[in-house]
């Protein structure tokens, strides 16, 4: 078997789990900040509530968390957070027990579930049910015609809303913008979860070798995220030898070779719910990389040394990228997507 000469963690250190840094009470002073942030939006907005679908903003404002990845397409939880006055968190059948100790809820109620999985050929009925629910909280709370914002909502549910006076109010860009603020404690949610990344990176390091395919070595990133209680990947970027150009091509069966590059973006989503997107590109054996290998290397590196000392307090995205490092023309096709994006809870 091929032995990494570069192995830098030890079989008995690998063996071992990192330890959670963070304190409850951390962890409560984060999710009491985050609540914080999405009234001050909902005030400065001149509404009244949100409702929120997306497991993201429900568990941005609630700290509560359900079948995160089934409820991006299944529409069976979701929360009303006023601006003043109480969270009301509409949780999946039987699953209230879930949020017992969460200081941060003053109700749990059923959630009516009017997706076609739920309901099947009684959407219109349940959907209709549903808004007389909505519209009950939120007069016992608000009054009658307020302004309402939304994250997202299919749309007959939306037209009996305002078929019942409600002012609807895009809200994904208002709870992005709550979100777009982290406090100290969050901070130290990320930095568990960048380390929980780092050590899933490790173990790819550590594992990678000629004869290996794509998948395998893909799949130690999510051992290590699992094990220390982190949640899901949100892509499958990695590729190796001429999978990696163009990039976006995923993990796949294929065997990777001695000597050929093999990179990957980690798009991790770990403990708290936090994203580590971390990047990497090494050989294949970790053997010395090739004159083309160094130059390509070289290149990236200069970009990223280049656009980190431009950060500073009080830059704008418009100076960022007009100071920011050029790309020289014959990339210009395949370079990506955006110059830069923010992380933080996923």
């Amino acid at each position: 078997m091929f032995e990494n000469k570069n192995k830098y963690l030890a079989d008995e250190v690998a063996a071992q789990p990192l330890r959670n840094p963070v304190s409850l009470e951390t962890h409560r002073a984060a999710r009491a900040y985050r609540l914080q942030r999405v009234r001050q939006q909902l005030k400065a907005a001149d509404c009244s509530a949100i409702l929120l679908y997306d497991p993201v903003n429900i568990r941005y404002a609630t700290d509560t968390s359900n079948m995160q990845v089934w409820t991006l397409h299944n529409y069976a939880r979701y929360a009303l957070v006023f601006a003043d006055g109480p969270v009301v968190l509409f949780e999946f059948h039987n699953c209230e027990h879930l949020h017992q100790g969460n200081e941060l809820l003053d109700e749990i109620r059923p959630a009516i579930n009017w997706s076609y999985f739920g309901a099947g050929s009684r959407i219109g009925e349940k959907a209709q049910v549903w808004a007389d629910d909505i519209q009950a909280v939120i007069r016992q709370h608000a009054g009658g015609k307020v302004r309402l914002a939304v994250d997202k909502a299919d749309l007959e549910g939306l037209n009996l809303l305002r078929e019942a006076g409600l002012t609807l109010i895009e809200g994904h860009s208002l709870m992005e913008q709550a979100r777009r603020i982290k406090s100290s404690e969050e901070l130290e949610l990320m930095r568990w979860t960048i380390a929980v990344c780092e050590r899933g990176i490790q173990r790819m390091h550590d594992a990678l070798r000629p004869g290996m395919t794509e998948n395998e070595l893909w799949a130690w990133l999510h051992y290590e995220n699992v094990c220390h209680g982190g949640e899901w990947i949100e892509t499958r970027l990695l590729a190796s030898g001429p999978r990696t150009n163009p990039w976006m091509q995923e993990s796949s069966d294929r065997v990777m070779q001695e000597g050929e590059i093999v990179c990957f973006d980690t798009d991790l989503i770990g403990p708290y719910g936090y994203c580590a997107d971390i990047s990497r590109a090494w050989t294949v054996g970790h053997v010395s990389p090739s004159a083309e290998q160094r130059k390509l290397y070289r290149l990236a590196n200069e970009q990223v040394l280049h656009n980190m000392a431009l950060l500073r307090p009080g830059l704008s995205h418009r100076e960022f990228v007009e100071q920011s490092w050029d790309i020289p023309p014959a990339y210009w096709h395949n370079r990506y997507c955006c110059v830069v994006h923010g992380v933080g809870l996923v």
